[in-house]
């Protein structure tokens, strides 16, 4: 085919050809098509855009605001006023653009200040380029710049001070004249040089200086670097005695002061406060002269004031003070504080005959001043003072501490007839009628005559109308008894007992009231009142000798604070008067044995009491207990014996009690008799199987198969005591097989059997904490549910957790436990001690043995603390056992194991603790 070849093409486009422009394409134009005509074109047709623009813009504005008349009014006649408020207008907007032109300078001052240091000092750096080495070397010191500064500050403040003194500088030839005449030597040879006008220069006196300046220098800078200062301490010390006010607020404080003081002086000169209040400030602001100015005019407006001439002595000195104190009595003769002032002005000076006369001068303007008297009297030798007194008393006959001074100073029959003048005088004064008491006892009158005494002085005062209830009299005689008069304080008690009582209160409620008082007057710690509250006793007991409690706590106050035989002898009494109380007797015959160390009077009391109460279980056992731990074995079987074969009161028809058949069981396991102990055992146990300790017995006494039946027994008999329990789920988990499943259900069948028993739950506890924890955790959680304030559970739960959680554990075993239990106090005081807080660790061993002296393992536990110390102190560690041989504990899960061991049968308390501490060793530790 052919082709059509069109014929535009390869020739070149006519000009101001614009392809597509037939179909309405704009066409467009680059650089390299614009000439330089058509540049100027394009800028002159900007010019006249950026023209007209800026003219719409100058329109919108005109007629944008309301207030520019040139749009608005520009056809209207421009008059005078206008021009006046136009220039106005114009003084107002040039003010205004002054105020925003410094308001600005400040702002970019601002903004300068608020650069950079290296900023500004940029330029600075700059120009240090072009500096010499000489030029860098004069560049002066800080220090330099600053002592500069300082002479600067001096040198004005002294030419403002000599401001009219005119200075001439002073030539050379005169300093060196000066300098000859001073005795200095000028003839250097060396280094001495003559000037042209004949002036001798010294280089060496000038080097000599230059280096002294270096060394101090070189001194101010070594005490910069080391610390040291050069202002002595006790000059700066002494020095800030002196410094009053300093700071503005507190001199603009005083002046405030200064200012009303002296307005209320001004206007009430008469009120002596304010003259009072105006010399302190003075001596606040240590202005002492003007302090004592402003005293001596109070002291001439308020010459009746004592205040006002008591605070001028104080003032002034000592010569200047006793003058004042001299006016001060011409003024008020009769003032007791200005006498007794003058009087202690002579006993600061040490003068005591001007301190005697000056007293004396005072009584005879005050003669019934007791203070008076008294200053006098203790200035006198006794004969002299005996002397004053008597004329004392008969100026101030009420004063009852001049009647009891005399009556000491005086002899016995003396002493009566002055108490008795007293006692006329002054009826209604308590201390007369005990000064009285106090004297026959000094005197070693019979007891008779001193509570005869007593006795009156209740019936007198009653009588006076001035009556003293029991709780004061009481006070009294613990007075009395701390100063030494036993039989004053007995008598007083005697006296007073009575009071405060109806006749419808019986003796028990008597006696009940009684002894509360001497339980509030028995004695702490180094204090007195075992005589005040022996003697409350006394009377209780003369009124309820039959109560047995009454009796049994005067022992115990007796145990604490009396001696061996005043506790002997109180319990001889009461078992006189309560025969039948078995306790008493038990008492009396333990303080016999263990205080006195007389077995064989406790064995007497014992046979006393066997005889008065035949038929006491407590009793024969006492017996049995007191000739076993003397082994006295043979004595102790043939009591246990024939108590077999008797009968007891409570137990008729049957042949002794539970208790007797297991001691006899016991003291013959303890013999190493175990087929007669086992065979009593059997025998008790036949007669009363509802006691679970002889099944115990029995089946300790057995192999493991025969004591696995007896307890299963045992169980059936007495299904409700957890011990069985225990034992049967030891059995099986004890040996080389470990029987924990068999020891867990009999465990489950208990809990069943015996709910909410915390010693239950403990023993399933640490059987499966010996497997493993987490499951023993468990098991404890659930244990705490049932038993919440079980104390013996929380204390193992703390012992079971995380060494990270055992703090925030015993927290919670602390709240939700019972107050103050023990074994919870032990774990906390274990924990203080596994993070060596030492004595926190004692703290909490004391208190939980103070909770309950009973617990034995507490005590094992504190000892064992004690003893594994860094450095065990001996001292503490006896501490510990004495305490605990005073407690005697008996329980305790340790203490008991250790205690009830056949071979520590025999063993004091002391080894006990120590057994115990040994197996606690064994147990988890923290």
């Amino acid at each position: 085919m052919y082709q059509i070849t069109k014929d535009f093409l390869g020739k070149p486009a006519p000009p101001g050809y614009i392809a597509g422009l037939g179909r309405g394409a704009t066409g467009f134009t680059t650089r390299s098509d614009i000439g330089p005509a058509r540049e100027a074109a394009a800028a002159k047709d900007a010019d006249k855009q950026q023209t007209q623009r800026s003219k719409d813009e100058e329109d919108e504005r005109r007629f944008a605001n309301a207030e520019n008349e040139e749009g608005l009014f520009s056809n209207m006649p421009y008059e005078e006023d206008d021009e006046e408020a136009d220039k106005v207008w114009a003084m107002i907007d040039a003010k205004m653009e002054e105020r925003h032109k410094g308001k600005q300078r400040t702002n970019d001052e601002d903004e300068s200040d608020k650069q950079e240091i290296d900023q500004q000092l940029h330029g600075l750096k700059r120009q240090l380029q072009g500096l010499t080495e000489d030029e860098w070397s004069a560049i002066p010191d800080v220090s330099q710049l600053a002592e500069t500064a300082a002479r600067a500050k001096r040198r004005r403040k002294t030419a403002v001070s000599r401001r009219g003194e005119r200075y001439s500088q002073v030539s050379d030839s005169t300093l060196v004249a000066g300098l000859g005449l001073a005795g200095h030597d000028q003839e250097i040879a060396v280094e001495a040089s003559k000037d042209e006008d004949g002036t001798v220069t010294n280089f060496l006196a000038l080097g000599q200086a230059r280096n002294d300046v270096l060394q101090m220098k070189l001194d101010q800078a070594g005490d910069s670097a080391s610390g040291k200062t050069t202002i002595d301490p006790r000059g700066y010390l002494t020095s800030l005695n002196t410094v009053g006010a300093q700071t503005a607020a507190e001199i603009g404080d005083i002046s405030r002061a200064r200012t009303l003081l002296k307005s209320v002086t001004q206007s009430s000169p008469k009120h002596a406060p304010g003259w009072i209040a105006a010399a302190r400030l003075e001596e606040v602001a240590q202005k002492m002269s003007k302090a004592r100015s402003i005293i001596a005019q109070g002291c001439e407006n308020c010459p009746q004031s004592e205040d006002v001439w008591l605070e001028a002595a104080r003032l002034n000195r000592r010569e200047d003070a006793r003058a004042v104190l001299a006016s001060a009595v011409r003024n008020l003769p009769r003032s007791v504080r200005v006498w007794e002032a003058a009087a202690e002005l002579e006993a600061t000076a040490g003068d005591v005959g001007a301190q005697r006369k000056v007293l004396r001068r005072a009584l005879e303007f005050v003669p019934t001043s007791v203070m008076l008297w008294k200053s006098a009297i203790a200035l006198e030798p006794p004969e002299d003072a005996r002397v004053l007194l008597a004329y004392a008393v008969e100026l101030v006959p009420l004063s009852v501490d001049l009647w009891l001074a005399l009556a000491r100073l005086e002899t016995y029959e003396k002493a009566q007839k002055v108490l008795n003048r007293a006692r006329r005088a002054v009826s209604t004064s308590h201390e007369i009628w005990i000064a009285a008491a106090r004297l026959e006892e000094q005197h070693g009158t019979a007891h008779v005559n001193i509570d005869r005494i007593m006795a009156k002085a209740v019936a007198s005062l009653a009588a006076s109308g001035a009556p003293m209830d029991r709780e004061q009299w009481f006070a009294q005689a613990l007075q009395c008894e701390e100063d030494g008069y036993s039989a004053t304080c007995r008598a007083i008690v005697a006296a007073a007992a009575d009071l405060g009582f109806d006749s419808d209160d019986t003796a028990e409620d008597r006696a009940g009231a009684w002894v509360a008082d001497a339980e509030r007057f028995e004695p702490q710690t180094g204090k007195p009142g075992v005589v005040t509250a022996r003697a409350i006793f006394a009377q209780a007991l003369a009124v309820q000798p039959g109560d047995v409690d009454l009796w049994r706590s005067a022992a115990d106050m007796e145990r604490s604070h009396g001696t061996a035989d005043d506790v002997d002898s109180l319990l001889r009494r009461a078992v006189q008067f309560c025969p039948q109380a078995e306790v008493l007797w038990l008492m009396a015959a333990k303080e016999k044995w263990t205080r006195q160390n007389d077995v064989a009077g406790a064995r007497v009391i014992l046979e006393e009491a066997f005889a008065a109460n035949a038929h006491s279980e407590a009793i024969v056992l006492a017996a049995v207990k007191l000739e076993s731990e003397t082994r006295q074995d043979a004595r102790a079987l043939a009591l246990l014996e024939r108590a077999r074969a008797s009968e007891f009161a409570g137990h008729a028809g049957t042949r002794g009690t539970a208790r007797v058949w297991m001691k006899s069981a016991v003291l013959m396991r303890q013999l190493g008799r175990p087929a007669d102990a086992l065979a009593v055992a059997r025998e008790g146990g036949a007669l009363f199987p509802n006691f679970y300790k002889l099944w115990l017995v029995q089946a300790q006494l057995q192999p493991p198969q025969d004591a696995r039946q007896t307890l299963s027994r045992a169980l059936k008999a007495c299904p409700r005591a957890p011990e069985l329990w225990i034992s049967a789920a030891r059995l099986e988990f004890a040996g080389p097989q470990r029987n924990l499943a068999r020891a867990r259900a009999i465990l489950e069948r208990a809990r069943v059997y015996v709910p909410r028993s915390p010693v239950l739950w403990l023993e399933a506890v640490l059987m499966e904490a010996e497997e493993s924890d987490s499951v023993a955790r468990a098991l404890l959680a659930r244990a705490l549910q049932e038993c919440p304030h079980a104390g013996v559970l929380w204390a193992t739960a703390i012992v079971l957790e995380p060494r990270a959680q055992r703090k925030a554990r015993s927290v919670d075993a602390l709240k939700h436990a019972e107050a103050h239990d023990p074994e919870v106090t032990v774990a906390v005081a274990r924990l203080f001690w596994a993070e060596h807080r030492v004595e926190k660790a004692r703290a909490w061993f004391e208190r939980a043995v103070r909770a309950d002296p009973d617990y034995g393992d507490a005590w094992a536990w504190w000892l064992r603390f004690e003893r594994e110390q860094r450095e065990p102190d001996p001292s503490s560690i006896a501490a510990v056992e004495e305490a605990c041989g005073r407690a005697e504990p008996r329980h305790g899960r340790y203490w008991q194991r250790a205690a009830k061991d056949p071979d520590n049968a025999w063993l004091p308390v002391a080894d006990i603790l120590h057994k115990t501490a040994e197996l606690l060793a064994t147990t988890r530790q923290l």
